[in-house]
């Protein structure tokens, strides 16, 4: 059995790779190659955190994988552990044989930044240029390289609670080489200001009330919501809602349950789960269609599901096997 940690994983797996990994195994989805059981969530109310466990198949490649996910928003400031912890187990779907045992939490991120990215290119403006973002937390960094790995940016605004992690979020995407020193990056203090002069928004928060007006949004806009996965959370209002002219999200049954935005359109006005305008897999295929003009406003909502996590460990998997990378465990 091959097993990587997170650095291991990250020194040789990256966006690119990802989001065409998550377009191939949404391909297998469609032509109904992949089996994905509900997940299970238990929730520690006490601590505002919860655990998730994830299986999935690919029927065609023969693989399935089991995530466990922990998420422990009170950790950093705790005892200094991260918000988000997992692992994922690959294994052999012919034979039965545990392959690897993968860290799973940039394959996390990395897997949620892919999705947002794969979205933006198809429901952003072509010319979008300027990035908002809202909440520069541990699932941000990633979903910031999705839209950058599918769209020209050339202005970045940044806007988080904690100015000074605004700040070191920014100084990140510069040190590590993610964008050129042409791109401007600002801190903003005032959200709703930087929604308007914003042509792609992502939000990564897990804020129970909405984390901007939704009036502010200019039309020509696209928005990704990633950062609610729990029906109490909202980090977009129904008036924000009610001026999309598409609404995509990455799992039917995953936003049913637990998009709590979503959840609370549809019961308390008169926006409702059949207003959707397809899942992600009807994007890639091309059973929807993406932008039709340049002043749509569109949202991608994602709560997670567990193909999207198949899609990327297999493909560290299958990359670590030609490489000869990780460490061989006997277990």
């Amino acid at each position: 059995m091959i097993t990587m940690n997170e650095q291991q994983i990250m020194d040789f797996y990256g966006m690119d790779e990802a989001i065409r990994d998550v377009e191939g195994v949404l391909h297998s989805l469609a032509a109904g190659k992949v089996e994905n059981p509900i997940r299970t969530v238990i929730e520690f109310p006490d601590r505002s955190a919860s655990v998730l466990y994830m299986p999935c198949a690919d029927l065609a490649d023969g693989i399935a994988t089991n995530k466990t996910v922990t998420i422990f928003p009170e950790n950093p400031q705790s005892n200094g552990l991260p918000t988000t912890q997992g692992v994922v187990l690959v294994t052999d779907a012919t034979d039965g044989r545990h392959l690897a045992m993968l860290n799973a939490s940039y394959l996390t991120r990395l897997r949620t930044g892919a999705m947002s990215g794969i979205a933006t290119r198809h429901l952003s403006r072509e010319d979008a240029s300027v990035l908002c973002v809202i909440g520069t937390g541990g699932m941000a960094y990633e979903q910031a390289l999705g839209v950058l790995a599918v769209r020209n940016i050339r202005e970045i605004l940044l806007f988080n609670p904690t100015e000074s992690k605004a700040k070191a979020f920014g100084g990140r995407l510069r040190t590590e080489g993610r964008i050129s020193d042409e791109v401007k990056l600002e801190i903003v203090r005032d959200v709703n200001e930087a929604v308007e002069r914003a042509d792609i928004i992502n939000c990564a928060t897990r804020s129970e009330t909405p984390v901007f007006e939704g009036t502010a949004i200019r039309p020509g806009t696209h928005v990704n919501g990633v950062g609610s996965y729990l029906p109490h959370m909202r980090e977009v209002d129904v008036e924000f809602i009610s001026r999309c002219s598409k609404i995509v999200v990455d799992d039917l049954h995953g936003v049913t349950e637990e998009a709590g935005e979503l959840i609370h359109a549809d019961r308390e006005t008169g926006w409702s789960f059949d207003d959707l305008h397809g899942e992600l897999v009807h994007l890639v295929t091309g059973e929807v269609p993406g932008r039709e003009s340049g002043e749509e406003i569109t949202f991608f909502k994602c709560v997670g599901a567990a193909y999207y996590d198949l899609a990327v460990s297999k493909g560290v998997y299958r990359k670590a096997e030609k490489e000869r990378r990780g460490v061989q465990a006997d277990v």
